[in-house]
């Protein structure tokens, strides 16, 4: 008996192989086809009327990185990721967690996206469409259009612009740190000197580090003398090993020193779950240096100022001042081009007091924590005005007992063209009104 079965088994094995070996295979265009009719499509004309009637929806171009260099850059939306299609199943849940969230997915012509949104759909994800035109059409037609990856050599997002003379600023993504900026989603400057380098923004790992100094080698011999860190975020001081290994002191004030030993490990974490490979030889180290109101270098004929102004954004929060030239990197006391982030640690009503000291330099460039450098006007509007006109709807809405569900109906709409908006704005409301009821 028992060699009957196997007899039996090996038949229906051996006849089941000629079958699939009879049968042509399924095509790329037949499976296009299927996938096709399984998703909700979108033309270019309902895209753009969908992004209207849904502005929380989250765009996400599945092509590489280098098409999305070569040809042109990606649609430009308020929330857009670039999300490989070999990579949907890790990364976005942790660009867009809820599952509620209207998702729309595309490629360059259609190939893809299809596949993806089914990708999609089966993590449990309520609302995918697929835009089916792809991104040359929405390009060709005169569509806004982001570029991608201004640098696509280097793990840099953007290479260094020189603001003055010797002064460098390579500018970060406006936009959340993710393994395609290699978390450069900040600004990492520095100054140039003849005797030695100062850079301000350890940056957010060891290899971005690296990546920074190799543009800072191409531009002068000195060595970096002095590493400057704004705040206690991670995207500031987790590159900090790179810099000592090159023999670079480390400067920060004491809460940025006690917050890397508070919540350095955390951050690192984070950082390593984002970016994955590129978080290789990063590792927490405490600052070289400490202060807590001012730090002066002077290098090279350069006299740099190292500000404590106050609480504001974050722990530590410093600027650095030039005063012969009228220049100061202000950090993330300054925001412009993308909203500011409120978190747990931020002090609004600090952040308007300290915004007058900082004000007060009278500096005619402005590099900003984010974002293009600009003047003070410009960063005032974003920054000390946003926070004053956010602070003052919440009193109203503490003076008529109202709730945290009245924050988040807060009009904000006279910023949300601003980067990060849909990210943020929700958020910020939120913690500032926690905030005002206990002050």
């Amino acid at each position: 008996m028992k060699k009957a079965l196997i007899l039996f088994a090996a038949t229906m094995l051996a006849t089941n192989n000629l079958v699939v070996a009879d049968s042509a295979p399924v095509s790329g265009d037949q499976l296009l086809q299927q996938s096709l009719e399984r998703v909700s499509n979108l033309s270019t004309r309902e895209l753009e009327q969908y992004l209207k009637d849904n502005p929380q929806t989250v765009l996400i171009d599945v092509r590489n990185k280098d098409e999305i260099n070569l040809y042109g850059g990606m649609i430009n939306a308020p929330r857009t990721f670039n999300i490989a299609r070999g990579w949907l199943e890790h990364f976005t849940p942790q660009s867009v967690p809820d599952t509620n969230t209207p998702i729309v997915v595309y490629c360059g012509t259609g190939q893809r996206s299809p596949f993806a949104a089914e990708t999609l759909t089966a993590m449990g994800y309520k609302s995918v469409k697929n835009y089916r035109d792809g991104f040359f059409k929405w390009r060709d037609a005169g569509l806004p259009v982001e570029t991608g990856d201004k640098a696509p050599d280097s793990m840099l997002y953007s290479y260094p612009i020189e603001v003055d003379t010797n002064v460098w600023s390579a500018i970060g993504a406006t936009a959340p740190p993710t393994y395609e900026n290699s978390g450069h989603n900040n600004n990492l400057s520095f100054i140039i000197t003849s005797e030695g380098v100062v850079v301000v923004n350890a940056s957010d790992n060891y290899l971005l580090a690296k990546a920074l100094h190799e543009e800072i080698k191409q531009k002068t011999d000195q060595p970096v003398k002095y590493v400057i860190l704004e705040n206690a975020q991670g995207h500031a001081m987790l590159g900090s090993n790179y810099w000592q290994e090159q023999g670079a002191k480390i400067v920060a004030q004491q809460q940025v020193a006690d917050a890397i030993k508070k919540y350095g490990q955390g951050s690192l974490k984070r950082m390593k779950d984002g970016r994955k490979d590129k978080s290789l030889g990063t590792k927490i180290v405490t600052p070289d240096i400490t202060f807590n109101d001012k730090y002066l270098i002077e290098l090279g004929g350069e006299k740099i100022e190292v500000l404590y102004f106050g609480k504001s954004h974050n722990l530590g929060d410093v600027s650095v001042w030039l005063p012969k030239r009228k220049l100061v990197i202000a950090g993330d006391i300054a925001f412009h081009q993308r909203l500011m982030y409120i978190s747990e640690h931020t002090d609004t009503a600090a952040w308007i007091e300290t915004w007058e000291k900082l004000e007060a330099l009278q500096a005619e460039i402005i590099i900003p924590g984010h974002g293009a450098p600009t003047t003070m006007e410009e960063v005032r509007k974003y920054t000390r005005d946003y926070l004053v006109y956010m602070r003052e709807e919440v009193e109203k809405i503490l003076d008529d007992s109202g709730e945290l569900a009245d924050a988040y109906k807060i009009d904000q709409s006279a910023y949300s063209h601003l980067d990060t908006f849909e990210e943020l704005a929700r958020a910020n409301a939120g913690h500032i009104f926690r905030a005002m009821e206990f002050e």
